[in-house]
This record gives C-alpha cells, sequence and structure tokens, in this order.
C-alpha cells in the first residue's frame, strides 16, 4: 500500500524541517535560549534519571530492608509465648532503640490485605516485608502523625507497627531535587540576561538599518558588542556613508549640469526675443520651452531629495499648505484634513511628491479630493480624482521615468512623464511607497504610505 500524499510529505527532510521550524522561537533571543537551556535541562535530567535515580533506589530499598529487619527481630521475640507485660517491655526498647512503635491486639484478624496506594518508600518496605517475613500484611499513610502503620497478622493476633516517614526516605533527596530546580533558574536568568546584552547590539543595527531606510537618522550609532557584530555594524555605517557620499556627489555634478545647460537656452531665448514674430519663430520657442521644462524635471528627479534632512513635521499644517498652493493653480480640492500628528519628513521633498500628484490630477480630472488613512504601523497619503484613470496593467508602467500612456492621458495636455516617477522616488525614500488604484470617484486613487 502506497503512502498518501501528505505522510509523504511529512516524512521528506522539507516537510520535518518544516514542521519542526512551527514549534521552534522566532526571535534570535529565543531561539538562543533555547540551544542554552535545552542542553541544561537534558543533562540535568539524564544525571537524575542515571545517577540519582538509581541512588535513590538504592537507598530507599536498603532502609526498607533496615525496617523490615528490625520489625522481624522484634516479631521472633515476641513469638516466644511472651506475656502480655514483657512483650510491652519489649516494645518498649524497640522503640528506644529503633523509634519504631509497636502495639499488638491479641484475638483479633486483619482482614483485607489491600493496601492503600503506596508511594515509594512504602513499596519498597512491601517488597521487603514480603521476601523477609511469612506474614500476611498491609500498609496505610497515617499523615497526621507523619508515620507509616503497618499491620501484620500474627498467630495470636496483629501486630501494629508505625514507622516514621523519615525512616523509608532520605532528605537528600528533596534537598537534590531543590538544588537542580534552583540551579536551571539562576543559570537560565544568567543566560537570559547574557542573552539580552548579547543581541542588544544586534537591535540597535537593526534599528539605525530601518531609521536610515525611511530616510532618518540615528545620532550617536557606534559599533559595540561582540567582534562579529562590531563588523557587521562598521560595514553598516561605511555603507551608509557610501550612499550619501554618492547621493552628494549626484547632486553637486547636476548642479554644475544644470547651469551648463541653462546657459545656452538662455542665449537661445534672447536670441529668437530679437528675431521678432512669426509661425518658425514660435515653434522654435516652443521648442525650447519644452527642453527647459524636460531638463527642469530631469534634474527634479535625478536629484531625488539631495542632501535634505528629515525634520519634525505637523502633517496636518503641512497638507493645507500644499492644498493653498494647488488651489491657487485652479485645482479643486476636497481637503480632509487629519487630527494633528508630528511626522518626520523631507518638506521639501514631500512638498514635490504631492504638487505632481495634485497636478496630475488637476490636468486629467475635474475634481479632486486629499485625505489621510492611518494605522497601527504607516500614514497613507491618498490623492482621488474622476479623471479617465489608468488601466491596472498599465500602473506600473506609468511609474517608469519618462513614460508617458497616451491612451489614458492627453499627449496635448503636457508633461514629461516624470511626475509619478518622482513621487514614487520621494515615498521609498522616506520608507514608504506609492501605489496606484482605482479610486471611488471613479478615476486613478494615488496612495502614498509613509511608515511611522
Amino acid at each position: 500500500m502506497m503512502p498518501s500524499p501528505a505522510l509523504r510529505r511529512l516524512s521528506t527532510p522539507l516537510g520535518l524541517r518544516a514542521r519542526i521550524k512551527r514549534f521552534l522561537p522566532r526571535t534570535l533571543f529565543g531561539r538562543a535560549l533555547v540551544i542554552i537551556v535545552t542542553p541544561m535541562i537534558l543533562a540535568q535530567a539524564i544525571s537524575t534519571y542515571v545517577f540519582f535515580g538509581r541512588h535513590i533506589d538504592v537507598i530507599t530499598t536498603t532502609m526498607a530492608r533496615t525496617v523490615s529487619g528490625e520489625i522481624g527481630l522484634t516479631i521472633d521475640e515476641i513469638s516466644r509465648g511472651m506475656t502480655p507485660v514483657a512483650r510491652g517491655t519489649v516494645f518498649v526498647r524497640a522503640q528506644r532503640n529503633t523509634g519504631l512503635i509497636y502495639s499488638f491486639d491479641p484475638g483479633v484478624e486483619l482482614g483485607s490485605t489491600s493496601s492503600d496506594a503506596l508511594d515509594e518508600g512504602q513499596r519498597a518496605l512491601s517488597r521487603a516485608m514480603r521476601a523477609s517475613q511469612p506474614y500476611d500484611f498491609t500498609i496505610r499513610s497515617d499523615t497526621d502523625n507523619d508515620t507509616d502503620v503497618v499491620r501484620m497478622q500474627l498467630s495470636e493476633g496483629v501486630l501494629t507497627v508505625e514507622v516514621p516517614s523519615k525512616r523509608l526516605s532520605s532528605f537528600t533527596t528533596n534537598l537534590f531535587y531543590l538544588s537542580m530546580i534552583g540551579s536551571t533558574v539562576i543559570l537560565s536568568a544568567v543566560a537570559i540576561i547574557f542573552m539580552r546584552n548579547q543581541l542588544r547590539p544586534i537591535r540597535r543595527l537593526a534599528i539605525a538599518a530601518d531609521r536610515f531606510g525611511k530616510g532618518r537618522d540615528m545620532p550617536g550609532f557606534r559599533p559595540h558588542g561582540a567582534e562579529e557584530i562590531r563588523q557587521a555594524a562598521e560595514a553598516f555605517i561605511e555603507m551608509r556613508d557610501r550612499i550619501r557620499r554618492q547621493i552628494q556627489q549626484r547632486t553637486e555634478m547636476l548642479a554644475g549640469v544644470s547651469h551648463d545647460l541653462r546657459t545656452p537656452l538662455t542665449r537661445m531665448k534672447l536670441q529668437l526675443a530679437m528675431l521678432g514674430d512669426g509661425p518658425d519663430i514660435d515653434e522654435l520657442r516652443t521648442d525650447v520651452e519644452e527642453m527647459r521644462q524636460m531638463i527642469d524635471a530631469y534634474l527634479a528627479f535625478a536629484r531625488g531629495e539631495g542632501t535634505e534632512e528629515a525634520t519634525p513635521t505637523d502633517l496636518a499644517a503641512f497638507l493645507e499648505e500644499v492644498v493653498v498652493s494647488a488651489r491657487r493653480e485652479g485645482a479643486d480640492i476636497a481637503f480632509d484634513a487629519p487630527e494633528s500628528q508630528v511626522l518626520p519628513l523631507r518638506r521639501e521633498a514631500m512638498r514635490r511628491c504631492l504638487a505632481n500628484l495634485l497636478s496630475n490630477a488637476r490636468r486629467h480630472a475635474q475634481h479632486i479630493r486629499l485625505s489621510v488613512i492611518q494605522d497601527d504601523t504607516a500614514v497613507a497619503l491618498v490623492v482621488d480624482d474622476d479623471g479617465p484613470g489608468i488601466p491596472p496593467h498599465q500602473r506600473e508602467e506609468a511609474m517608469k521615468p519618462f513614460v508617458r500612456l497616451d491612451e489614458s492621458r492627453n499627449q496635448e495636455t503636457g508633461g514629461t512623464g516624470l511626475g509619478l516617477a518622482i513621487a514614487r522616488d520621494v515615498a521609498r525614500r522616506h520608507g514608504g511607497d506609492l501605489v496606484l488604484s482605482t479610486s471611488p470617484m471613479g478615476g486613478l486613487r494615488c496612495t502614498v504610505r509613509l511608515p511611522l
């Protein structure tokens, strides 16, 4: 009979690995504790079972045999036809020397020989007595007096023996178990403290990388911890510095390119102004103006955020400024003002991002709405319009630089195809992203998601 597909999947190495992963902690701290604590617990459990377990068995058996032998000696003494007075003397002497308390009920039958549930010491005593005594007996616990009561059926009556519980168990057993538990707790606490101290540099490195990815800085971050963690932190710092240098060099280079390109364009505009008017001259002026717009858009895209640092910004007031500026240009914008909240933003870069989205919506729609949606992890700035929108299969293509979608955006409306590319670049430099979807107003929805 062939095994089922599910059974075959579980029996494969990948299936077994997946099952094991479900029971493992997800954090490095939890897994490190499992690696440290599990062998320690297993070692103590094995030593307890193999060594101390056998040791306890030997001690308990020896103590039970001793008690059984003492009871046997006493039975031999009273089996010689003693009077009750002489029997009492034997009992007193036995109690003084062994700590066992005897009493005898002549002419009484033991009755049932079944015993209650026995503990380890009582079971050892039962085995020892069966091996050495020919009499029927029962064993029960007397918790009030902390004794084990043994009743034996002799020929003349029932002998009752009260055995102190300490005669059948060693106090070192409990001491050993307490020491094992205590040492495990102490060593686990030391391991937890040590692992927390070792993992703290990793958490700081993760926080620094996350803040840098969101366009924020973490002043005072420096390598510390174990050698490997220091190497990772130093590599991160070097990478961060290289990225900053690259951005700065790109900004400086583009500033020079801007100057070099604007100078000949300015001369061309002056020369065209001196040539007068005419159809050909107007076309040249249009071409020059289009070149200027393309250069400005390209420089804005390539420059990105430059060296601008993120500063705490009141989101509601900032969005109000952006909306007022867009309304001056003729946009019909409905603005749902959010509650006052401070976010670290590169103000000019984010202003350019939202201005591009609002300008794009203004060119292709009649009505625009700007709203803010917030959850526990991010804030979403949502721009909705009632324009023609962008088909779902073309939305990713629309956010590429210099891409114009003629089918959904009229060529005569202007633009260079960089608005959405710049907006997404700014959103990603803030650690978020730009997502295009269908608006409830029937047009395009642009969602700028920014992490908190």
